[in-house]
Formats: C-alpha cells, structure tokens, sequence
C-alpha cells in the first residue's frame, strides 16, 4: 500500500476517534474478552477495498485476524460472508471507517461492471474521469478498474485535455474558415509535441467545425461531449474516414439508459462521470456474533 494511501486511512481513524477515543467501546465493553464478527453483503455487487479494511483493522484493532472468503473484483450476492474476524473490542472501534472504504469502493466498482456489461460486444470500452472526490482519486479510479472499466488521466500531469474553456480562451480557430487552426497554435502545439512526444493529445469538439480543427491539429484523441445521437453517428464517421487511427471518446450526461446506444455508434471510449461522482455505496454491514 503506497504513503498516500495509509495516510487517508490513518486520518480518517483520527477524524473518528478524536482525542477521547471509542468512547463506548472503551466504557461499556470488557477488555479482556475475544470476539467473533463478520462482514456480510447485504446485495450483489463487485467487492473492492479489502486492502484498506486490512489497514484500519491493523491500525485500529491490531491483535484482530481477519479471514476473507472473497477478493477484489470478486462478484458478491445478497447474505455472502465476505469477512470472518476474530479478536479483542477494538473490532468495534475499526468497524466503520473499514465498512466506509468497502462500501465506497464496491460501489464505484458495482456500478462500473454494470456500466461494462452495457457495452460488451462493441469496441466502446467505459472510462472514468477526474470527477472524484478529493483525496481519493488513485482510489476511486482502482476501483472503477475493478469494476472492468478503464482509467482517463490521473490528472492534469499526464495528458493534454484541450477542452471548451481552453477553445474559448485560447482562439485556436484562424481568420475565415472555422475548421483551420491559427498558425500560432499550429506552432505552439509542434513546439509541445518536439518537447513531450509521449505525452497524448486530447481535443474536445462541440461541433463539425472543431472536428475538423481537432482533425487539423493531428489529435490523438477527439472527445465529441454532449451531441445528440444522429449528430455523433456523422461526426464519427467523418472523423474514421479521415484520420482511421485517431481515437474518438464520447462524453456527456451518459447513463445507464443511452450507454448502449452510444456503444453502437461506434466510438473507443465513453467516458462517465457517474462512475466516481454518483455511484451508491454498496451495501455492506459487520455483524458480532453472540
């Protein structure tokens, strides 16, 4: 587990406990006595954040044992015991903040594997976004990989984004027709690639004109974001005829009910912000056996 991570963990332990600690646990539990729990699924889902339960137990609970029955990426149903745990009351102490990872995860991954089943059989593969909550990025996109969907950028640092904001601050459009970039971009984009070469270039359109500027500019990805179905279909098919090996991404309010649709029309990638941003924790409970 990397730095970052048992830090996330060891901060979210210290967000629960405070400075008093586990104040019922302490008070209202005998220190001496062995318990027995169980993590049990409550609905089907795809597990994800075994490792981080691990690491609250071993921080909160650090005689506890843990026995899991099932890994990441396993699919779980409804009254599966995913975890037996044997040790002293900090069990208690370690149950939430481990349930938080779990759930969180597994449903970032559950909902991805639906979102997977929906475009199986075309060559649309789902990706995420940098919709994430704060901190929990390297997280969130490991479990939508989980899940079988694939990772967009970690970040800013890897890959040029050029998206509306950028085209509406930067002018990249020349004088007269408005699918020919200006020669200034034209030169600083060269400048780019000489010095980053492996760096992927990404360009959003909004319409036919900056498909063909996205085109002109040699992307090497084209993301076509919010257009309706028909306008994508010639959009896409403009773009496979022109430049077969630049990659097309398609974005914009994608959901369960239009994801196969949009598969069909044929583009690499669909990217979803829901997967990250919107999706339910899975529900899981730890249960102590009398």
């Amino acid at each position: 587990m990397d730095p970052e991570t048992r830090d996330l963990v060891r901060r979210a332990l210290r967000e629960d406990l405070g400075r008093r600690g586990d104040l019922t646990t302490l008070r209202f539990l005998p220190p001496a006595r062995s318990y027995s729990a169980r993590i049990v699924a409550k609905a089907e889902g795809i597990l994800c954040g075994r490792a981080l339960a691990d690491e609250v137990f071993r921080r909160a609970c650090p005689s506890a044992r843990l026995r899991w029955r099932f890994r990441d990426g396993n699919r779980i149903r409804r009254g599966d015991v995913l975890c037996r745990i044997r040790g002293p009351r900090g069990i208690l102490t370690a149950e939430r903040t481990a349930l938080n990872f779990l759930q969180h995860l597994s449903g970032i991954a559950t909902l991805t594997d639906r979102y997977a089943a929906r475009v199986r059989g075309t060559r649309a593969r789902v990706y995420d976004t940098r919709k994430t909550l704060p901190g929990w990025r390297a997280l969130a996109k490991y479990a939508v990989r989980t899940g079988g969907g694939r990772n967009h950028r970690m970040g800013l640092h890897d890959m040029v984004l050029l998206k509306d904001n950028h085209l509406t601050g930067w002018g990249l459009e020349g004088p007269g027709d408005p699918g020919i970039p200006s020669p200034a971009v034209v030169r600083r984009l060269r400048a780019f690639r000489r010095r980053h070469p492996r760096v992927p270039v990404e360009i959003e359109a909004r319409d036919a004109a900056e498909v063909r500027l996205a085109l002109a500019l040699g992307a090497d990805l084209i993301l076509l974001d919010n257009m309706p179905r028909a306008v994508l279909r010639r959009n896409i098919r403009f773009i496979r005829e022109r430049s077969p090996k630049t990659r097309v991404e398609v974005s914009g309010g994608v959901d369960l009910r239009s994801v196969t649709a949009l598969a069909r029309l044929g583009p690499d990638r669909i990217s979803v912000g829901r997967l990250t941003h919107s999706a339910p924790a899975l529900d899981l409970s730890l249960k102590l056996d009398p």
